[in-house]
């Protein structure tokens, strides 16, 4: 894993933070709670999640990275990597 997408992906999830309905959502999608985000900031699993959800919705994905400066493939690249299968944490459905 590179530690640019740990990085990345908490940029990101400042930048969805910043935007209460967005925050609801991802809250909702991914069923944390704030309490539950918090403490998993440092996992893994955690992140993916948060670049997933900007890689599932087109027009978020891309104003994050315009925000960030980044192209959007960086996001869903990263997302990618996150959630790859040599992830310990990788929840399987």
């Amino acid at each position: 894993m590179h530690d640019d997408d740990e990085a990345l992906a908490l940029h990101a999830l400042g930048w969805i933070l910043a935007d209460e309905p967005r925050a609801e959502r991802l809250l909702g999608l991914t069923g944390l709670s704030p309490d539950g985000l918090r403490a998993s900031l440092g996992q893994r699993a955690t992140l993916a999640a948060v670049l997933s959800f900007l890689a599932g919705h087109e027009a978020d994905l891309v104003a994050c990275a315009a925000a960030l400066d980044i192209e959007p493939d960086r996001l869903a690249a990263a997302a990618h990597r996150l959630e790859g299968p040599e992830s310990p944490e990788r929840i399987h459905a």
